[in-house]
């Protein structure tokens, strides 16, 4: 019933102008296609009531893509974030590509593989957002779940902004949140460009939490927040279960808790 709910939010939204809505849902070329003939991301595009210009924050999905209970998560992130005057872009880079969640999830060198072209579309998706006049391109945040906040962790180091945004004129991410990621995408001692907030489950034996408050960088800050009762997927609506062997499914407290954190991180970061 909630899926079915939100899901007519979401169509009656678009004829109605509510400000808690997706307005529209966008494509635009993915710079690193991998497959051939090229691909055309999608994202639902979120905006506040006004003209701005407005911070912006891309939300990026795990190794499920857009599943109807990772995409309602996000949504509800997204109206959220919204509701505190940010556009919001929740972007897919699965879905364009043909790549279905089951698929996804069940290969960690597909899940390694697409570390490198994920953190393309969210520089792809930095940049569309950049190139809109109601958006502040000072102030553009990433947030990603599983899969997808390693990629945002991905987009925080140094050696990889200067790769895929080398110019100091290039838009580059103001900070960075990632829910239950996989932390091995940070050696030892990585220098940050950005702050970057995790959010790990003290129960998840997909990744370890440890794994990520044994991390040191050094440049910008890096805080680990550790709920010890959650598992995998702690913010998306899922009763508690096991897939392909894993602990996942909702705890209330941690999704509550990290969004409300979230807001703060991005508001104690905004350029004024």
């Amino acid at each position: 019933m909630r899926r079915f709910i939100a899901f007519l939010v979401f169509v009656l939204g678009s004829a109605t102008g509510t400000p808690l809505l997706a307005q529209q849902i966008v494509k635009f070329d993915a710079s690193e296609p991998v497959e051939p003939g090229g691909v055309k991301l999608r994202a639902e595009l979120y905006k506040p009531q006004g003209e701005g210009p407005f911070p912006a924050v891309v939300l990026m999905h795990g190794c499920g893509g857009w599943q109807p209970a990772v995409r309602f998560s996000l949504q509800e992130h997204a109206t959220d974030l919204q509701s505190r005057g940010y556009v919001v872009f929740n972007l897919d880079s699965f879905g364009p590509r043909y790549y279905s969640g089951d698929e996804m999830c069940a290969s960690n060198a597909k899940l390694l593989r697409a570390l490198k072209y994920r953190t393309s579309d969210a520089f792809d998706a930095a940049r569309y957002l950049a190139g809109l006049p109601f958006v502040d391109r000072r102030n553009i945040f990433l947030m990603g779940q599983s899969n997808g906040g390693s990629v945002a962790m991905r987009a925080a180091e140094a050696d990889i902004v200067h790769t895929y945004a080398p110019a100091p004129t290039d838009v580059r991410f103001r900070a960075i949140a990632a829910y239950y990621p996989w932390c091995g995408v940070y050696r030892s001692n990585v220098s940050l460009s950005a702050p970057v907030q995790i959010f790990s489950g003290g129960q998840d034996n997909w990744v370890s939490a440890e794994e990520c408050t044994s991390v040191r960088v050094k440049g910008a800050q890096l805080d680990v927040v550790v709920y010890p009762q959650a598992r995998h997927s702690f913010d998306v609506e899922l009763i508690p279960q096991q897939y392909m062997g894993f602990l996942i499914g909702k705890d209330p407290v941690a999704a509550a808790d990290s969004k409300r954190r979230m807001a703060g991180f991005f508001e104690k970061n905004l350029v004024h």
